[in-house]
């Protein structure tokens, strides 16, 4: 009998336990609606803490994320729409309008947000806020960063993609495109980044950063298993190894056997700030990771379909052969690619330009609303947070007519309306490593058409986005070489 009256009042709690985020979700419904007569975005919160994740996400498994996007403005005939995302009350901006307000208004009225899953990926750099650590991070790197200082590295860029050809692609009739995007992206970052060659090491980045790659945008939920427990325990394995590569550096610029300008992070470990203080080795070490995976994986990526389009598309590769090899008919034996060089690219980089509109390797960046303010008439409270995505004009045939028809030509001249074209972002929050990347794809694609011809095993494979855009199954193609007598 005492058994039964102390599990009444025990049972009672639970129920209320259980039943506690739904009317907690029923609650910020409502209130969400209107407070004080203020006008909120249209929208719909979804299920409690999940939200609207799941549609978000499995939109982008099934390969159309943009639907996510397009349900809602239709819907709602709205560009301005509210939703729960990954676990938080999210407005969604869409069109040109959107972005240009987002990119004027950075530390005005919104600041970057990183999603819970980023801080179990970083959790040290990101103990100060997400907002200071960007400072620290924008004001170091363009000393490298910058075209200016970058054009050293093209010779060097050009010597990996040869070397990578000539180890993974020479001789053999069939490669996953993916997978040796991939390995050349991470050689160049751990080159330029951290002066790292040894292909033992290399190989031991590769899959903990593919889990951590598909663990930065996901559901909340850190148990055993989940992308989100996967993608931490990924970057402490990273992360580990990076520390030992901080320490051995700090050694040698102690003996005088590393130059205080041999990369970024000799250059991070000299660094002070206002207090006069180095940073600490975990601070680097999360900061290397970030620039990895910016460096490696959006680029990985949109060479990826490059290499998917070129295959679908004759006419557009005989193009981009004819510029390239152009350009390899005016070096001497042996010589390597330069800033010059890379000038001469215009067709090529249009074509990237097209490939990456039509599948972005991001979908897009959250920010987080630093006061109250108001967008096309509707109240946005401090501290909700807001996705702008590529997407929404990407694929928007106000923008971009005929979206779905590949088109370089959208690229000449002076090219895309502002703000409707935006795969590395805008204003003050733009990716510092843009013109990094733009160097590595083109000389990737330099090397790769001047080799060879190929064509896609699986013409009809799907795309997926987990977050970025992946082929499938890897996108394997057929391999053809050209002749000796096409390459001179």
């Amino acid at each position: 009998m005492e058994i039964i009256i102390v599990s009444i009042p025990f049972l009672l709690l639970s129920l209320f336990i259980s039943l506690l985020p739904l009317i907690l979700f029923l609650t910020r419904n409502k209130s969400e609606s209107s407070i004080n007569g203020l006008k909120f975005p249209p929208g719909k919160m979804g299920w409690p803490i999940l939200g609207e994740s799941l549609e978000f996400l499995n939109n982008g498994r099934r390969g159309v994320p943009e639907k996510f996007i397009n349900d809602r403005t239709e819907k709602f005939g709205s560009e301005v729409f509210k939703t729960s995302l990954i676990g938080e009350s999210m407005v969604v901006l869409c069109g040109p309008a959107g972005n240009k307000f987002l990119f004027s208004n950075e530390n005005k009225l919104v600041t970057v947000w990183f999603p819970s899953s980023v801080n179990k990926i970083f959790p040290f750099s990101l103990e100060s806020s997400a907002n200071e650590e960007s400072k620290k991070m924008r004001k170091m790197l363009p000393a490298f960063l910058k075209p200016e200082p970058l054009q050293k590295y093209i010779p060097t860029m050009d010597s990996i993609a040869k070397k990578h050809l000539k180890e993974h692609w020479d001789d053999k009739k069939e490669v996953l495109a993916f997978t040796q995007a991939k390995a050349y992206t991470m050689s160049i970052a751990c080159k330029v980044f951290m002066s790292i060659e040894d292909p033992v090491q290399l190989a031991k980045f590769a899959d903990p950063f593919a889990l951590l790659a598909a663990g930065i945008l996901c559901i909340p939920i850190d148990l055993p298993g989940t992308a989100m427990n996967k993608a931490g325990k990924a970057s402490n394995i990273i992360r580990k190894d990076i520390l030992e590569i901080i320490r051995q550096r700090k050694l040698d610029l102690a003996e005088n056997k590393a130059s205080p300008k041999k990369d970024i992070l000799s250059h991070m470990l000299l660094t002070t700030f206002e207090d006069e203080q180095p940073m600490e080795e975990r601070d680097i070490a999360d900061k290397i990771l970030g620039l990895i995976v910016g460096g490696h994986d959006t680029a990985s990526t949109a060479l990826t379909f490059v290499v998917k389009y070129l295959a679908k598309f004759p006419h557009i590769y005989n193009e981009v052969l004819k510029e390239q090899m152009e350009i390899l008919k005016s070096k001497k034996e042996g010589e390597l690619l330069n800033w010059e060089d890379i000038k001469k690219m215009r067709y090529s980089r249009n074509v990237a330009c097209e490939v990456m509109r039509i599948t972005p390797p991001s979908q897009g960046a959250f920010r987080e609303a630093i006061t109250d303010f108001t967008y096309a008439g509707f109240s946005i409270p401090k501290g909700w947070k807001i996705f702008w995505s590529t997407n929404s004009t990407h694929k928007n045939a106000k923008y971009f007519p005929e979206p779905e028809n590949f088109d370089p030509s959208r690229f000449e001249g002076k090219g895309p309306a502002p703000y409707t074209f935006v795969p590395f972002g805008g204003g003050p929050r733009m990716c510092p490593g843009i013109d990094y990347a733009w160097l590595e794809m083109l000389v990737f694609i330099h090397n790769l058409v001047t080799k060879f011809r190929w064509e896609e095993v699986l013409p009809n494979e799907k795309t997926i986005f987990v977050p970025l855009a992946v082929p499938e199954k890897g996108l394997p193609i057929r391999l053809q070489a050209h002749s000796v007598n096409l390459e001179k």
